[in-house]
């Protein structure tokens, strides 16, 4: 039998969206009123401010409170937990206090950075805030998406069994933005990694020939599968200088989209739940494209929620 297909977005707060007019009836015009009209359009969403900071327990319970009893939140990893550069503001105000002189002094902090024991505390509370969308039974996955850097090797492997042990209640799951995991050298080894830790593999969508391009491998490694389309925008991934919103700037064409349904009945097929996430969030072409690739699949006989 095949699993549930769910279709959504990687935002539904994004500023062009918002400006866009393009989606949110005028009423909707809180955050309650735009989380209650998402979510009567779409069965799923990523959360990607939990990215910039750590999420809180009251906005997890109140997502909780807005959304229907079905409806499923994706959320993005704490920057600092996927090596990624994080500003030292971003972190709570005591453990910031509590950060060696050195550290206080960077512009911009690095895992390494921080000490063990500040770690823990973080991870803690990262779990902690997702409490509430678990405990409803409305927490999907929690995304690893780890930079161009994070190369494979003993090192990052560890940091990848160490997940499940930060997160034992969550599914984690692994978005790699450097194509070497991927590579012929690489895939099976990665995938079989994956697979043995029952850590979904994230499958992407992105723009290819490009020294970052990571190929569109479609592989179910748990129960539970992603894909997460990017946008096709190869001259803006490829600058080391391009914004957030220049990279994902892209409308997908129908024969784009239609492309990618084999590959996801198959992934449905080898998995009890697919989560398809459009990540060209500019404004309301990810909400087009995602209405879009969910009639695609409906029309093609898939269980799309």
């Amino acid at each position: 039998m095949s699993g549930r297909i769910l279709v959504g977005t990687a935002s539904w707060t994004d500023k062009s969206l918002l400006d866009s007019g393009r989606f949110y009836p005028p009423e909707a015009n809180d955050p309650e009123s735009r989380l209650q009209h998402y979510a009567s359009v779409f069965p799923l969403v990523e959360v990607d401010s939990s990215y910039y900071g750590l999420p809180s327990q009251r906005n997890a319970a109140l997502w909780v409170e807005r959304t229907p009893e079905t409806f499923t939140f994706d959320v993005k990893a704490f920057s600092l937990f996927t090596q990624h550069p994080t500003r030292p503001a971003s972190l709570p105000k005591d453990i910031r206090a509590q950060l060696p002189a050195e550290a206080r002094r960077k512009p911009m902090l690095y895992y390494r950075d921080v000490p063990p024991a500040l770690r823990d505390e973080l991870w803690k509370r990262f779990g902690e805030a997702l409490l509430p969308l678990d405990s409803a039974g409305k927490l999907g996955v929690v995304l690893f998406q780890y930079p161009p850097w994070f190369l494979p090797g003993r090192e990052s492997r560890a940091l990848l069994d160490s997940l499940q042990a930060y997160l034992p209640q969550y599914t984690p799951a692994v978005e790699f933005r450097n194509p070497l995991w991927m590579d012929s050298a690489h895939e099976a080894d990665t995938l079989a990694f994956l697979q043995e830790r029952g850590l979904p593999y994230v499958c992407v969508d992105e723009p290819q020939g490009t020294r970052a391009s990571v190929p569109p491998v479609v592989a179910a490694t748990a129960p539970l599968s992603v894909v997460r389309f990017h946008g096709r925008n190869v001259a803006a991934w490829a600058q080391r200088n391009a914004g957030v919103a220049e990279k994902y700037d892209w409308l997908y064409s129908e024969d784009e989209l239609r492309a990618w349904v084999p590959s996801i009945q198959r992934l449905a097929a080898e998995s009890r739940a697919v989560h398809v996430l459009m990540n060209n969030c500019r404004e309301d072409k990810a909400v087009v494209n995602a209405r879009q690739i969910a009639a695609l699949l409906d029309e093609a006989g898939a269980t799309v929620e």
